[in-house]
């Protein structure tokens, strides 16, 4: 998804991009362990939310998803892209405010709540953090459910075929980059969002899909690097359970849908998980 801002990007801060645009692998980062729990209590992971004022479908079921489901849960996961872009902490917009408040509800109601950022979200930072509760998670985090490590991604750097995209991701990834944006008057910053989203839809449109999609051999090196045996990713929007072998290791990859059209949550307890949807 490039957003036609790489030269724009550079320009802003001098950067310059070598190499064959193969996207970085994730590192893995440290352990989180959740309390034990009954088998009833479930973990939830979501993602790919992309929350926007022109789709406020989208923020009325998360909003009830949060004051429902989400208040049983040992913890919540949200994987990236839970906004169609965040323009910065400091935005007052009405609608962002809204989720803000939501979320410190749940934080408050004892669910912690974890965040990692997506490629539409990357600006979100310790302000965002301490107003909800939330505690903003690295990707590549493996965690520990039910006794078994599991490595969560956003996806992104798996799709290393999309090579424009990977490119555009380093630049908008430095902190010099993100320094920078973050300190830009919040017009400026609302004008250069609207031409990324511009960029990507045009990128979108004029990309195969299996180059936007994750790269096998990627995918392969994120299991070995991590040590895992289960990864859980968005970014593509196709949510499936993917079982293959690598190393002659069996191993599952869960991929979590997007929530245009329906919710897509992932519930994972002591009895196993599912991956399902939320209807409208």
């Amino acid at each position: 998804m490039v957003w036609g801002a790489v030269d724009m990007a550079a320009h802003l801060t001098g950067s310059r991009v070598h190499g064959s645009g193969a996207g970085p692998r994730a590192p893995v980062r440290r352990n989180i362990r959740h309390r034990r729990t009954p088998s009833h209590v479930t973990t939830l992971f979501i993602s790919d939310l992309h929350l926007d004022p022109e789709s406020p479908a989208i923020a009325r079921q998360f909003l009830a998803f949060l004051q429902g489901e989400a208040r049983g849960a040992d913890a919540l996961y949200v994987l990236g892209d839970l906004f169609e872009v965040w323009l910065g902490d400091d935005d007052p917009d009405p609608s962002a405010r809204e989720i803000v408040a939501a979320l410190r509800q749940l934080t408050d109601s004892g669910v912690p709540c974890f965040v990692m950022h997506g490629n539409r979200d990357f600006l979100i930072g310790r302000r965002f953090c301490a107003e909800t509760g939330a505690r903003l998670i690295d990707d590549g985090t493996i965690i520990e459910l039910q006794g078994e490590r599991v490595l969560l991604m956003h996806g992104d750097v798996l799709c290393t075929d999309d090579t424009s995209y990977q490119r555009l991701r380093r630049i908008v990834r430095n902190p010099v980059v993100k320094w920078t944006l973050a300190h830009l008057s919040l017009a400026r910053r609302r004008e250069l969002a609207s031409r990324m989203r511009e960029g990507s839809r045009m990128h979108t449109g004029s990309t195969a899909p299996e180059i936007m999609d994750v790269n096998a051999h990627a995918v392969a090196e994120a299991f070995r690097d991590s040590g895992v045996a289960t990864m859980i990713h968005g970014h593509t929007h196709r949510p499936a359970v993917h079982e293959q072998v690598v190393d002659g290791e069996q191993v599952r990859r869960i991929v979590l849908g997007d929530w245009h059209t329906q919710g897509s949550v992932l519930e994972w307890s002591s009895t196993g998980f599912q991956l399902r949807s939320l209807p409208r």
